[in-house]
């Protein structure tokens, strides 16, 4: 099994790394334990790990579009309401 670096899987996914490492650090996303790679530790990410992320990427919410379209439902729910009355 092929093993890639958060950079690797960034890219596969179509993200760029520090998109990765916002969800990593909100929550967002499962992520693989850490591991040492020579002096250092990384996260060494499967293919498995990857089609993970990419079925949950649909589900996550992007924090200003939602903001917006929360902002105009709720400028819709005032006009109907004022119609109403």
């Amino acid at each position: 099994m092929n093993r890639y670096s958060t950079r690797e899987a960034a890219r596969m996914l179509g993200l760029d790394w520090r998109t990765i490492q916002r969800y990593i650090a909100a929550g967002k996303i499962p992520v693989p334990p850490l591991e040492r790679v020579g002096g250092g530790k990384f996260r060494i990410w499967t293919e498995g790990d990857i089609d993970k992320v990419r079925k949950l990427l649909p589900k996550i919410a992007n924090g200003r579009k939602t903001r917006w379209q929360k902002q105009r439902e709720a400028q819709k729910k005032k006009q109907t309401k004022s119609k109403k009355k």
